[in-house]
């Protein structure tokens, strides 16, 4: 097969793709890569393969955060959650499971460290994947790196950028072992942070209302 021919036949094979032109304009980018176009005739998997890897590298990564943000608030600042939120992976990110979190869980958005709220507000553009991030650090059923790391995708979901972005996920990483260590022992002391029912009254703080009873989920 000539080299011609096996252009002809990549560009007639990409249409069934919808990619056949786009497809011949990067030949050159591909024979760059691969010596023998030829290898085509000996592998039949290879275009294949190669036009999902030329397309993976061009369709745009879908986002995945999904339930918009209902939040309450205590007359403290301290917030909860109306209705579940949830992190899935994109695509590439598949070391990670997703992350639920429930109505009713109880946050002060203590991702982002108290010392750096004057550069970067609790409840800024990064907010959502803030909330995923202290669930993750309230219940400690994944390791703090991977929390850290999860924060730092979520971020790039919604577009933070790039200095932002490694601001707050360095704060996190190298300064959240105190959350972390502080949240391991409220939890030993029996603290809880879902909340089956929701206060009405916009003047009660959340010190007042986790004192009442039957206020919060049963433990699964």
């Amino acid at each position: 097969m000539t080299q011609l021919q096996s252009r002809r036949d990549l560009l007639t094979r990409g249409r069934n793709y919808g990619l056949g032109l786009a497809v011949f304009f990067f030949w050159s980018a591909f024979e760059s890569k691969h010596a023998n176009a030829d290898d085509f005739a000996a592998d039949p998997n290879a275009l294949e393969t190669w036009m999902n890897e030329w397309m993976n590298q061009w369709v745009v990564k879908e986002k995945k955060p999904i339930g918009a943000l209902f939040l309450g608030r205590f007359k403290d600042p301290i917030y909860f959650l109306r209705k579940p939120i949830k992190w899935t992976p994109n695509q590439g990110q598949k070391d990670y499971q997703p992350v639920v979190v429930p109505a009713g869980f109880v946050t002060d958005f203590a991702s982002i460290p108290r010392a750096f709220w004057s550069l970067y507000r609790p409840d800024g553009e990064y907010t959502y994947p803030a909330i995923v991030h202290d669930y993750l650090y309230w219940t400690q059923e994944r390791p703090k790196d991977e929390a850290d790391q999860i924060l730092r995708l979520g971020m790039e979901d919604f577009g933070i950028d790039s200095f932002s972005l490694n601001s707050i996920y360095q704060a996190v990483h190298q300064l959240g072992g105190s959350s972390w260590d502080a949240n391991t022992k409220l939890r030993g002391e029996g603290e809880m942070r879902i909340l089956a029912e929701f206060p009405d009254d916009p003047t009660i703080s959340w010190g007042i209302w986790k004192m009442k009873p039957g206020v919060f989920a049963k433990a699964k």
